[in-house]
């Protein structure tokens, strides 16, 4: 079956197929750092939601890069921070409307490095403990984003006690 494209954009396109909406959407890395028993999030304002919840660091692959690349560059960008980088998986965001896929791995080893975050982006680092985070979230008291509970509950499985 053919697709019908409805709108072409930067980061989306949106196309028909037969009774199907769908989002074709660039993939995106995400990081999950932990370091001295605190994981790392980064808030920024979302204007789709109107909200600034907290995530781990992320972003989009450009045309060209591959995922570990913008997995290095997401993280300098948006903490000023670098490290070693080990890939721990990839998932489909929402695969019942969009192809989007979000590759994450794990930094290790931080160092200082430089920030160059995107001229319209405001980006603020926390650090907290992934126990006090979960609490957040089971509790209400802060917006999470999938990434940023996806990176938490793969803590909690995979790399609590490293």
């Amino acid at each position: 079956m053919s697709r019908t494209y409805l709108y072409r954009g930067r980061i989306l396109n949106l196309a028909l197929e037969g009774r199907y909406e769908i989002v074709e959407h660039k993939p995106a890395v995400a990081v999950i750092a932990v370091q001295d028993g605190k994981m790392l999030f980064v808030r920024q304002h979302r204007p789709a939601v109107g909200l600034t919840p907290l995530e781990i660091p992320a972003g989009l692959i450009e045309p060209g890069e591959d995922p570990l690349e913008a997995a290095r560059r997401e993280l300098a960008e948006e903490t000023g921070l670098s490290g070693d980088l080990t890939p721990l998986f990839s998932y489909y965001v929402s695969p019942g409307f969009t192809d989007e896929k979000t590759y994450v791995y794990l930094a290790e080893n931080l160092k200082e490095a430089p920030a160059d975050p995107d001229e319209d982006e405001a980006i603020e680092v926390v650090w907290l403990e992934p126990e006090k985070a979960l609490e957040l979230h089971r509790k209400g008291e802060a917006e999470f984003s999938a990434t940023g509970i996806v990176g938490i509950l793969y803590y909690h499985a995979f790399l609590r006690g490293r």
